[in-house]
């Protein structure tokens, strides 16, 4: 059981951590809202129906309000977080876009607050140097992207911009009521966030031409469909129920690591001194208030905010 959970681990670090570069390679041929909402769609219908041979018609028995749920969290987390990263990936190197989105449990403590709740003193320090982090990465550009990349100095703001909308989304996760299948609260998330996608590409003027896609971007899609949400979210609800959650927390400060290392060494991505600074500013602002929180989680009965950007999120981002 260990040797399984540990692996079950490593498939979480690696594939999640991939995902950003399998967008890239998505949008080099594909219209970023629709290729988005294609792999969501693909994505939920299977996770859906694996539910149903699973469990049967109970396993995705839910109530109005849990349905309205998730379906708010879908349009939050697949359709503006993960859609927003996916246009913006037209114009930043995907490491830079992965550094972006690791500031989403800092986004989460700093609704906590604004909500009423106090966060320790090395939670507060932690935000800080994130946000000093982001600053460095925003300023720092887009990062140097080969390819049919270009660069706009919106973009990296639209990533902040997606990774509130997580953060918003993975807070009301935890104050709203949810189905009691985690699978089935999962598919729906991405069935209603992919249907949002498809609207918002069909009204952006986005065309799906299916010659034109390159077998690299079709290999993409179906890695993010298929591997990345379905088969990486099985392994992370399976070690979440062997392993303890501080371990399997440390995926927040893993996945950025490995999406620069694998930018730079698969699709030729450079950053500048400066870039790097701000990425390891945001590594370390993760890790500070992931282990305060998780300090302070064993004080108190409430979720780790880990684990509030974790199972719901990562099911529909990755």
């Amino acid at each position: 059981m260990s040797w399984w959970a540990w692996a079950a681990l490593g498939v979480v670090y690696v594939v999640w951590g991939s995902t950003y570069l399998a967008i890239r390679f998505l949008v080099e041929s594909a219209p970023p809202l629709l290729g988005a909402s294609a792999r969501f769609l693909v994505g939920g219908l299977v996770l859906a129906l694996l539910v149903l041979l699973i469990s049967g018609p109970r396993g995705m028995r839910m109530t109005k309000a849990q349905f309205g749920t998730a379906a708010l969290v879908g349009v939050l987390l697949p359709a503006v977080g993960n859609g927003l990263v996916t246009v913006a990936e037209q114009y930043v190197a995907s490491g830079l876009a992965a550094l972006l989105v690791a500031c989403v449990p800092l986004y989460v403590v700093v609704l906590r607050l604004a909500l009423g709740e106090r966060p320790s003193a090395v939670t507060v320090v932690g935000v800080a140097v994130g946000l000093g982090g982001l600053a460095v990465l925003v300023l720092g550009g887009g990062g140097e992207a080969t390819g049919t990349h270009g660069s706009a100095w919106w973009a990296p703001w639209l990533v902040l911009l997606a990774a509130f909308g997580w953060s918003v989304g993975s807070v009301a996760t935890t104050r709203l009521p949810v189905p009691p299948n985690p699978f089935a609260l999962s598919a729906v998330e991405m069935i209603v966030g992919g249907l949002v996608l498809a609207v918002s590409g069909w009204a952006r003027g986005e065309r799906i031409d299916v010659g034109a896609i390159s077998t690299s971007s079709w290999l993409a899609f179906a890695y993010l469909a298929l591997v990345g949400s379905v088969f990486a979210f099985s392994a992370y609800v399976y070690v979440l129920g062997v392993l303890p959650v501080s371990t399997v927390s440390t995926y927040a400060y893993v996945n950025p690591v490995i999406a620069v290392l694998l930018g730079v060494v698969v699709a030729d991505e450079r950053f500048d001194t400066r870039q790097l600074v701000g990425g390891l500013l945001v590594v370390l602002a993760v890790v500070l208030v992931v282990s305060a929180e998780r300090r302070r989680g064993r004080s108190r009965p409430a979720p780790e905010v880990s684990v509030e950007a974790g199972t719901i999120t990562e099911s529909c981002r990755r």
